[in-house]
């Protein structure tokens, strides 16, 4: 499943949808302090705002992320070989000073 216009569309629109939902969330809590009534739960309409853009967002963030990989790391170590888990290319050196050691090692001239 690739990662299509409409992906990213169904994305920007659960995060707009989200911040809109906080913003009703604190609109509702700032008449509440100016109409001096106690905050007793947010309305229905704003938590199920709120719930399905979540939803929206995570589905949207899935579909772009692209392809999973496998959480246990054994079924990508179990097609190798004891060889390949010692190769680390990034520990080769090819020029440290113990080839001053070796009897076949001549100084640069300068």
């Amino acid at each position: 499943m690739g990662s299509t216009a409409a992906h990213k569309f169904i994305f920007i629109v659960g995060i707009a949808s989200l911040l809109h939902a906080a913003y009703s969330a604190a609109q509702h809590r700032a008449y509440l302090r100016i109409t001096e009534q106690e905050f007793l739960s947010l309305p229905i309409d704003i938590l199920i705002q709120g719930i399905v853009s979540l939803f929206v967002t995570m589905y949207g963030i899935m579909t772009l992320a692209g392809e999973f990989k496998e959480i246990r790391s054994t079924v990508d170590l179990e097609s190798k070989s004891w060889e390949t888990f010692r190769n680390c290319p990034s520990f080769y050196t090819f020029n440290h000073r113990g080839r001053a050691l070796s009897p076949y090692y001549e100084p640069p001239q300068d």
